[in-house]
């Protein structure tokens, strides 16, 4: 399951708003990034074909039939194969060793890590 940006931002209204017409879509995103109509039902379209949206008449009414998480957990699949050979452990050094945690973060992380045991 591979989004790509433009697909995302469709995506990312549909989750937020659920399940709306097209014509809806088009304005909140012409509002939000400039797109006009034809761009909008587009992509649309493009989603509809890869099984992310599901299309429901009259109206043409939206609804993502995919949740943000489960592109969230595939996209960060896909990079860790991509990126680290398939090594979680190499992602989290990369990810974690460039940045600065909280003692909340690290307290999270710790948790995280002792319910995984």
């Amino acid at each position: 399951m591979m989004l790509f940006d433009s697909e995302l931002n469709v995506m990312e209204v549909l989750w937020k708003e659920g399940e709306i017409r097209a014509s809806q879509v088009c304005r909140i995103l012409e509002k939000e990034i400039g797109w006009n109509r034809n761009t909008t039902y587009t992509v649309i379209k493009k989603c509809i074909k890869k099984g992310y949206v599901e299309r429901k008449e009259p109206d043409f009414v939206c609804k993502a039939i995919v949740s943000k998480q489960e592109v969230q957990s595939q996209g960060i699949s896909n990079l860790i194969k991509k990126l680290f050979h398939n090594s979680k452990s190499e992602f989290l050094q990369a990810f974690l060793g460039r940045e600065r945690l909280s003692k909340e973060e690290i307290q999270e992380l710790k948790k995280f890590v002792d319910h995984l045991k």
